[in-house]
């Protein structure tokens, strides 16, 4: 009887082994905003903001902005928001990863985003696509996938 009673229990035990399934590692995610106080931000009265989120440690950040900084004109404001000497900005909009970079309308709407490094006609095919829409081969650049 006890060796049945043993059977038994090593039985479920394979049986519950086996219907135990390991969680997915959990991905990353990182806060972009939805929205900006434009305020915040150099030129609030330009129609087009770019703001790209930085730290000085970052050696990627560097080269985001100076993708980004191109795009500046009458009617595009870039904005280097590093996090040492604007840190309650990046806390404000719940910046957690840096480089990040998003474009914001003259209302603060964010019209799209980018978080790390992105190449320099990605970054700028988004910013025509939401200026411009219908102007990029590639309208769905910067925008939240899924």
């Amino acid at each position: 009887m006890a060796l049945f009673l043993v059977a038994v229990a090593v039985v479920v035990a394979v049986v519950l082994d086996r219907r135990t399934k390991a969680d997915a590692p959990t991905q990353p995610t990182w806060t972009v905003p939805g929205q900006l106080d434009r305020a915040d931000f150099a030129r609030p009265e330009a129609p087009w903001l770019v703001a790209v989120f930085t730290s000085a440690t970052c050696g990627s950040c560097q080269g985001t902005f100076e993708k980004a900084k191109i795009l500046a004109c009458d009617d595009v404001v870039v904005d280097d928001v590093e996090v040492t000497a604007r840190k309650t900005v990046h806390d404000r909009y719940g910046i957690d990863a840096v480089p990040t970079l998003v474009v914001a309308d003259g209302e603060g709407v964010v019209r799209a985003s980018f978080i790390g490094p992105m190449t320099a006609t990605d970054l700028w095919a988004a910013v025509a696509e939401v200026r411009f829409p219908g102007s990029s081969p590639e309208p769905h650049l910067g925008q939240e996938s899924g």
